[in-house]
C-alpha cells in the first residue's frame, strides 16, 4: 500500500482529491474562495492581502436581507449608521 508523507494511503487521498475537485465545481465563486480560505488555514498558509480585484469578487455575497438585519443591528446597539450602501 502506498503512504505518503503524512502516512496517509495516497489512493485514498486521490478519491478524496477528486471528490473534493467534484463538488468545487458546483460552487459559486465566493463559495470556491471561501473554501481556498479554509485550506490554507489548514495548511498554515495564510492570503495576507486581497487586491482590488480579489474584494469585487465579494459584492453580492450578503444578500440584501442580510444586510438590512445587520443594519437593525448596528442601529439598536450603536442607534448610529454611516454611509450607504
Amino acid at each position: 500500500m502506498c503512504t505518503n508523507s503524512k502516512g496517509g494511503n495516497t489512493l485514498e487521498n486521490s478519491d478524496h482529491i477528486q471528490e473534493i475537485l467534484e463538488r468545487l465545481k458546483n460552487l459559486s465563486s465566493v463559495q470556491q474562495r471561501q473554501v481556498l480560505d479554509y485550506v490554507l488555514e489548514l495548511s498554515g498558509e495564510t492570503q495576507k492581502d486581497l487586491s482590488g480585484k480579489e474584494l469585487l469578487k465579494l459584492v453580492g455575497a450578503i444578500s440584501k436581507e442580510d444586510l438590512e438585519i445587520m443594519k437593525q443591528a448596528i442601529e439598536e446597539g450603536c442607534e448610529q449608521v454611516y454611509g450607504s450602501y
